[in-house]
């Protein structure tokens, strides 16, 4: 695949459970996927093969990127920008 980049929500609290989402973007192409489900529930240009290996991705890595969404404070990151 080429360069992909990834977005990282903080936390987020739907019907009483935490979540996250994550966006892959590479050029127009995109995909958006839930933790800790471990699953891209929208994605454009990306091949289905390419939508596994990002489910994957998020399923290996799970962990860090969770500690990752925690580390995220969005009301400071809107005041700073």
């Amino acid at each position: 695949m080429d360069e992909i980049k990834m977005l990282i929500s903080g936390m987020v609290e739907k019907d009483g459970r935490r979540r996250v989402r994550i966006s892959f973007l590479r050029g127009r192409d995109y995909a958006d996927g839930l933790l800790p489900e471990g699953v891209i529930e929208q994605a454009q240009g990306f091949s289905e093969e390419e939508v596994r290996k990002l489910e994957n991705y998020l399923r290996f890595n799970r962990k860090e990127i969770l500690k990752q969404a925690k580390e995220i404070n969005p009301l400071r990151n809107w005041l700073t920008s």
